[in-house]
């Protein structure tokens, strides 16, 4: 079975799109629809824009979630078994995979990225990189550090690479420790909030409600989730695993397992970027990895 994998937030780069935009005229349709949706030009950020506009949660979102659906949309939506996204790429899972319309996705993302980016101002935090912990020295670590304030591991992106993510100081006590505990590795990242932690706390509520406001379906293919890591089709508990999403781990080497257990043996990368294709070829080097990002490898893809 094939997997398409969406990426999430870092994936941003100048000009994403543009050639999707100027070569296929059903893409340039749904972006140029995106900007009457959102009220701005969200494409003049992505074609035009510069790094530090991209980095801007409120644009990254919507700017990530757009190429990727616009990838996906041409390649066609029976291509593959089962899909998944990392954070906000679950929304492009989720829209992929028919549980919510493009044009109620395109809203929700643009307000979670907002709500984030409030979040982050609201409650000041960071996140940082972690590599070549066991689970179990991750979790004397963690402990040890939340001595300083609250610090959770936010995103298990493949074995021994793990993002941690909270108040400022737990998380650089954190970095200051974990070489002495084993990592070969620890950098705090330059974000605008602390993702996936219970700093986000904020912005569940307003999310929740704007979720409430948008139909979610029943999704035509298991959509495999962040929160639990597992296959999902049932819309309430869609529904339910976004706004949990916000302030949880991304299950994400876990969720490549579970697909790779459901019988996926191929992955494509559907988006901007890389990202996912190295964490998959971490997380299973047995299995198929490939992606889409630009004009050309969709041509290529279609011919």
């Amino acid at each position: 079975m094939k997997a398409f994998v969406f990426p999430g937030q870092g994936s941003q780069y100048c000009g994403m799109a543009k050639d999707i935009y100027e070569k296929y005229p059903e893409a340039r349709s749904m972006m140029d629809r995106a900007d009457d949706i959102l009220g701005y030009s969200i494409t003049d950020i992505m074609f035009n824009g510069t790094e530090d506009d991209l980095r801007q949660t409120r644009y990254t979102q919507p700017a990530i979630f757009l190429h990727s659906i616009s990838v996906a949309t041409l390649l066609g939506n029976k291509e593959a078994g089962m899909t998944a996204g990392h954070s906000l790429g679950e929304y492009t899972a989720l829209c992929y995979a028919g549980a919510m319309s493009f044009d109620d996705a395109v809203l929700i993302v643009s307000k979670r990225g907002e709500l984030m980016q409030n979040a982050g101002t609201m409650n000041p935090g960071t996140m940082a990189a972690v590599i070549g912990m066991s689970d179990t020295a991750l979790e004397k670590l963690l402990a040890e550090a939340q001595s300083s304030g609250i610090v959770q591991a936010a995103n298990f992106n493949s074995p021994g690479q793990v993002v941690i993510s909270g108040d400022i100081e737990a998380v650089r006590k954190a970095v200051k420790l974990a070489p002495s505990m084993g990592a070969r590795m620890a950098k705090e990242l330059v974000v605008s909030g602390a993702f996936h932690s219970p700093l986000m706390k904020p912005a569940e509520e307003e999310l929740k409600a704007s979720l409430d406001e948008i139909t979610i379906n029943d999704s035509r293919i298991p959509v495999c989730m962040n929160v639990v890591a597992k296959p999902v089709t049932n819309a309430d508990e869609i529904r339910n695993n976004l706004v949990l999403q916000l302030t949880s781990s991304v299950r994400w080497a876990q969720s490549v397992e579970a697909m790779i257990a459901e019988g996926v043996t191929s992955f494509i990368e559907t988006g901007p970027q890389k990202v996912l294709q190295g964490l998959i070829k971490r997380i299973d080097r047995s299995a198929a990895i490939d992606g889409v990002d630009n004009a050309g490898q969709i041509a290529q893809k279609l011919s």
